[in-house]
């Protein structure tokens, strides 16, 4: 392993910029050494424009991590959304928590609608989490947790209803879906409202 991973080093150096500088210098060494300029003492003069070529090159720069870009991550979400909604229409709810959840995956489809929604969401890191987590976690831990827990409650009648926790939870990701679309809506009236100005400074006369 150890061996493997030296051998590796010593590759990527060959390759490197400051081994191909000084590489270079040291040429230029052995080219004075054949017009006599190098004297006796040419491995002295070779190996130190070998040197100062390598020390004075730019450091090898890996590359940066290529990561998806927000257009890729929600297109991304949308197919985990569409996997969502073939689960979550397998399951049975009582009427009042199928209500809230029609409401809460209609206000997730309209924030992932192709558009100027997404296209402001995709500009909006936060937003895209928020959105991924309720899609990939909230909503399937949620209605997941009731269908277990409602199974049990069948064994032990007199415990609180799951469902009134289900409700809940459904009204606490609705709330947030919301009020991420509310965001949206008013980031997009201030772009708007700063544009406005912006164009109206810039033809106002100086001086007024």
């Amino acid at each position: 392993m150890a061996t493997s991973r030296g051998l590796g080093r010593a590759l990527a150096y060959l390759e490197s910029r400051k081994n191909l500088v000084g590489s270079a210098a040291g040429v230029g060494g052995l080219a004075l050494t054949f017009t006599g300029l190098a004297g006796a003492y040419w491995p002295v003069v070779v190996a130190g424009l070998y040197g100062a070529g390598a020390l004075i090159a730019p450091p090898e720069r890996p590359d940066a991590p290529a990561f998806a870009n927000p257009a890729e991550q929600l297109d991304e979400i949308r197919a985990d959304f569409t996997k969502l909604r073939a689960y979550l229409a397998e399951v049975d709810l009582p009427p009042t928590a199928a209500g809230r959840l029609t409401e809460l995956t209609e206000v997730l489809a309209a924030l992932l609608e192709p558009g100027w929604v997404a296209d402001a969401l995709a500009m909006d890191a936060e937003g895209v989490h928020s959105l991924s987590r309720a899609i990939r976690q909230d909503v399937p831990e949620s209605v997941d947790t009731f269908v277990r827990t409602r199974w049990w409650t069948r064994l032990q009648p007199g415990t609180e209803p799951p469902e009134r926790h289900l409700e809940r939870q459904l009204t606490v990701l609705y709330d947030e879906a919301r009020a991420l679309a509310t965001a949206l809506r008013e980031a997009e009236s201030r772009r708007q409202e700063t544009h406005t100005r912006y164009l109206e400074d810039r033809h106002r006369p100086p001086g007024t």
